[in-house]
């Protein structure tokens, strides 16, 4: 086997073109592996990880391209690398015949004087600003981009909200407005259920685990991650749910956030109670005794939301909800979860905080002090969030492409320590268009590599999805039952059985 490396200094692709060249190279004919990433701190660990680091690799930037093959012969490793110059110039090229598309808001508005809504997904270090030309234009705003500074977040928000606009974000990843799935999200009903969300992974989860039951919503509205934070106070929470409140056709209110500040809290626990409608709200995991309210119910996870929104609205308990190990199947060993959304890593660290006697070590730990000293690198029982930062500059997100989860399944695999694995997989708009294809071999070859060194692996997950799912969910279960994974109904019931495989036998 040879592994060569070419870098390309201060070449720039957006990450799925990066995707899907290494997919393509990886198809050729004497190739086993291909990556090509930027040439960051953390990718270069993975690289070293999977053999494909060399010395020349190791010393790039990460402002360089970096590519590396490694296949049977030179030949064939070379002739991967002359195609890869051919396939990025292929994805950088304009495309033509293709519709006009304007380069600035002010040109779009003019073109579509109608729209009241922007998307933004550009560089952090612009985004601030597009969102400004947004707002000042009277567009709603989803700012999908991250890495904007909190003193821009705040300026933003105080300006959408004094005039009475939605800045959803930024890093929010997903929302549903009348209808229309924004970001990662997924095919909905609509239903009399509003949900507000500083969290994408939780609102899909909260709002599919809904339609499976067979409600729908009215609205999604996605904050921003640190919409919460004090600095903040909230401002998009309370305007979203002030929306909802106001909102003749709903009925119900969720509420999806991590545990928020105190002072945040309550300002969002008095408006909750400023109108009659029954809200749920879910600050999970949180701790802290709130006031008892007639319109309120607090509950700890995102299933349990679910299931109050849905009891609110006069649907009976699904019994489906609670998955317990089968007997026999306990294991002794080492938890790990690899996830591609932060939200479904948290609520399994609240779960496993109650069920696990050890810590579970995260690099998105519920605290800090069980943050993991090298997020590559797993010991004891891990909650890792694939989705962060540290793992998404220059490659794609972990729900549209499934090549780091599946290195990082076969280094957990290889330890001897570990008996479960938990993955979540996420479908709807934006998700890779079939997970299980790529995630379903991977488990197959993860628990054959356990069995050859004399262990038994479980492989535990919950699939996010609904049937109308543009990757359809019920073929995603088949296909991961079928290479041997445990499959539960819901991200909390895959930690509570995870969680019930490695506990000791007792009785």
């Amino acid at each position: 086997m040879i592994v060569k490396t070419v870098i390309k200094p201060g070449e720039y692709h957006d990450s799925v073109s990066l995707m899907l060249v290494a997919r393509e190279l990886a198809s050729q004919p004497g190739v086993q592996d291909a990556a090509v990433v930027m040439g960051t701190a953390a990718n270069k660990s993975i690289l070293d990880g999977s053999g494909l680091l060399t010395p020349e690799l190791a010393a790039a930037t990460p402002n360089d391209l970096v590519l590396a093959v490694s296949a049977v012969d030179e030949p064939s490793a070379r002739q991967a690398l002359e195609k890869a110059d051919g396939l990025l110039k292929r994805k950088a090229a304009p495309e033509s015949g293709v519709e006009f598309k304007p380069k600035t808001i002010r040109r779009a508005v003019a073109g579509r004087p109608e729209a009241n809504l922007a998307v933004i997904s550009v560089s952090g270090r612009f985004a601030a600003d597009e969102a400004w030309e947004a707002l000042r234009h009277g567009l709603h705003v989803l700012l999908f981009s991250d890495n904007v500074s909190l003193a821009d977040e705040i300026a933003l928000k105080r300006y959408a909200v004094a005039h009475g606009l939605l800045l959803m974000g930024p890093g929010a990843g997903t929302a549903i407005i009348n209808g229309v799935a924004l970001g990662f999200a997924n095919v909905l009903p609509r239903g009399p259920v509003g949900i507000v969300s500083a969290a994408g992974t939780g609102l899909q989860e909260v709002s599919t685990l809904l339609a499976r039951r067979g409600v729908g919503i009215t609205q999604g509205i996605g904050t921003g991650g640190r919409d919460l934070k004090e600095e903040v106070g909230g401002l998009m929470m309370l305007a979203g749910l002030q929306a909802l409140q106001t909102d003749p056709d709903t009925q119900v209110i969720v509420l999806v956030s991590k545990p928020p500040a105190a002072a945040v809290a309550e300002k969002i626990i008095a408006q909750a109670q400023q109108c009659g409608k029954l809200t749920v709200v879910c600050f999970m995991g949180d701790r802290h005794l709130h006031p008892a309210a007639r319109t309120i119910r607090f509950v700890p996870t995102l299933e349990e939301a679910a299931q109050a929104a849905a009891a609110l609205v006069g649907v009976k308990p699904d019994p489906g909800g609670i998955v317990e190990p089968q007997p026999g199947a306990q294991s002794h060993g080492k938890l790990r979860g690899l996830f591609s959304g932060g939200t479904l890593c948290y609520e399994a660290q609240v779960i496993w905080r109650d069920l696990l006697p050890e810590p579970v070590m995260s690099n998105a730990p519920l605290d800090r002090a069980h943050l993991m000293a090298n997020s590559l690198a797993s010991h004891g029982h891990c909650a890792v969030d694939l989705g962060e930062e540290e793992f998404t500059v220059g490659r794609p997100h972990p729900m549209i492409d499934n090549d780091l989860r599946i290195r990082r399944l076969y280094q957990e695999a290889r330890d001897p320590e570990v008996a479960v694995i938990m993955l979540d997989v996420v479908l709807g708009y934006g998700a890779h268009p079939d997970p299980a294809s790529e995630l379903a071999p991977a488990i197959q070859k993860a628990q054959d590599m356990a069995r050859q060194s004399g262990r038994k692996l479980h492989v535990v997950t919950a699939v996010t999805g609904t049937p109308d799912d543009p990757q359809g969910l019920t073929t995603q279960i088949q296909m991961l039952e079928a290479a041997g994974a445990l499959v539960c109904p819901s991200n909390a019931a895959a930690a509570r059985l995870a969680a019930g495989l490695i506990l000791e036998v007792t009785g």
